[in-house]
């Protein structure tokens, strides 16, 4: 297969992408259209939970296609039900909205819990979130994010997101007036480079929201379903949050997110909420084996023994090269280089023959670490060996 630059052209730019094609992937390997095979650590940043093509993902998806894809979302559907059905009784939460995107299951909270503040904080509309924080690209969510820069891309932000210092109560505490309605965040941001909020922190922040009469939101989208070696990050830190987002791994690929709200937070009315495709039973059924395939037993004790091991390993690459350690919980982790050359160590790690390996650096200084969450004992050591030679040569 021929690399098709007209194909390319065709496309939108949005971003820069090496001139390659993956044509297909199992498991926690892609293939791409010279035959090049590659050990993919990043898994569509933490989506693919359970690697590439799952069966027994391809097989719901099959069976469904075959039975009903889209009866529209004005009519009830068994795998939506089934699905809902399950995560509340996994969860401290009591009904589920399913949207495409985690920005959207954000951008449905940010929604949600303003609507809450009309019927019971007198209009009470704003959000804390926390600087460095991603919640999405819409623009909403980009407001609600912390990411440096973003407030200028499309100015004016929607307004209402003061920002907090993760880990910081009382840089929090300072921002509340008679105006908060809730404080948002990310039990690990991912994007500013793995960065886990406490559980002192999160044991405080759920204290401090429930005296001043405000919701807890965690957005769950890179950190649910099994990432952090919990079903859910919020377990890590014993709290009950009032609203969860998930995406990312709700779906193993599939565009599924997920809005879980607390029986008494849930104040939508009709019409306040919807989408065309929202709760479709194609996606929803995936979701349904994704759910089955993480709560299978032994299937999170083994999330969390390959999570010691990844943890080990960059830990023994750090002292070796002088660097900087490693954090994270789960299979959420990662490795603090003490330079900027993250964005050399991916190009060179995909570009490694004769088989590739596909890293992230979302900081020039570190690399993120996203396989699939049941990645083997065997793929983990690979990946450790390969990442060492990459590390020599390009530090040589």
């Amino acid at each position: 297969m021929t690399f098709d630059r007209s194909g390319v052209d065709a496309l939108m730019e949005i971003t820069s992408r090496p001139e390659l094609v993956f044509v297909r992937g199992q498991g926690s390997w892609l293939e791409d259209h010279n035959g090049k095979r590659y050990l993919d650590f990043v898994q569509g940043w933490a989506v693919n939970c359970l690697g590439h093509c799952p069966p027994e993902v391809v097989k719901a998806i099959n069976d469904q296609a075959a039975t009903l894809i889209n009866p529209s979302p004005a009519f009830y559907n068994a795998p939506s039900m089934a699905l809902a059905k399950r995560i509340t009784g996994a969860s401290c939460f009591d009904r589920v909205f399913f949207a495409n995107s985690g920005a959207e299951a954000n951008e449905g909270a940010i929604k949600l819990a303003r609507k809450w503040g009309q019927l019971n904080r007198n209009g009470a509309f704003k959000i804390i979130t926390f600087d460095h924080s991603f919640h999405g690209r819409t623009l909403a969510t980009m407001s609600a994010s912390g990411k440096p820069g973003w407030d200028k891309i499309f100015a004016p932000q929607v307004d209402g997101f003061p920002k907090a210092d993760l880990n910081d109560i009382e840089s929090v505490r300072a921002l509340i007036d008679d105006q908060t309605v809730a404080v948002m965040l990310e039990p690990v941001q991912g994007e500013a480079g793995v960065i886990p909020a406490t559980h002192e922190f999160m044991q405080a922040l759920r204290a401090l929201t429930t005296e001043h009469n405000m919701l807890l939101i965690v957005d769950e989208v890179q950190t649910g379903y099994g990432r952090t070696g919990k079903m859910f990050a919020y377990e890590l830190s014993d709290i009950q949050p009032d609203i969860m987002t998930l995406g990312k791994g709700i779906g193993a690929g599939v565009p599924l997110a997920a809005l879980c709200a607390r029986e008494e937070v849930s104040v939508f009315v009709h019409g306040d909420q919807g989408g065309t495709y929202n709760g479709n039973p194609l996606m929803t059924a995936a979701g349904v084996a994704v759910f089955d395939a993480l709560m299978a037993p032994g299937f999170l004790d083994a999330v969390n023994a390959r999570a010691k091991q990844l943890s080990d390993g960059l830990n023994a690459l750090s002292d070796k090269w002088g660097m900087q350690g490693e954090r994270g919980d789960g299979l959420l982790r990662a490795l603090m280089l003490g330079r900027d050359d993250g964005p050399a160590i991916v190009e060179a790690a995909r570009d490694w023959e004769p088989q590739g390996l596909l890293l992230n650096a979302p900081r020039p200084n570190l690399l993120r670490f996203m396989p699939a969450l049941n990645v083997t004992e065997q793929e983990i050591t690979q990946m450790l060996a390969q990442l060492e030679e990459v590390v020599a040569r390009v530090r040589s």
